[in-house]
């Protein structure tokens, strides 16, 4: 799910990973050229979904440390703070993702088309 919305093929993100870059994104795609970020403030609401999958994933976790493990409140909120940090990147970088795949479609021709900057809208 982290390539590129449009030709399926092009990487999402930069690689390597960097800790003081976790959102490291090339500025276009570099088998279709289409742009990553559309326009200023474009990943604003995927902030937003990814408050929804860690918010309903966390609540899990912390009813699984509560009802089936019957935990202390203090030892199940320590369980969720280092799941929260271990996976804080994972809820970063899919909602990024998500958010950019709900707005620019799916081209099978996009390579085809290369030569033309598309801003998949």
């Amino acid at each position: 799910m982290k390539k590129c919305p449009r030709c399926q093929e092009g990487d999402l993100f930069v690689k390597p990973f960097e800790f003081s870059k976790p959102v490291n994104m090339p500025e276009n795609c570099p088998v279709c050229n289409q742009k990553f970020e559309p326009e200023p403030g474009f990943y604003y609401g995927s902030m937003f979904l990814s408050y929804i999958f860690s918010a309903f994933f966390f609540l899990g976790i912390i009813g699984l440390c509560l009802i089936v493990f019957k935990m202390s409140l203090n030892a199940a909120m320590g369980v969720l703070l280092l799941i929260a940090a271990l996976t804080y990147m994972f809820f970063l970088r899919m909602s990024r993702s998500i958010w950019i795949n709900l707005m620019i479609k799916y081209d099978p021709k996009a390579k085809e088309n290369k030569s033309a900057k598309s801003f998949g809208y």
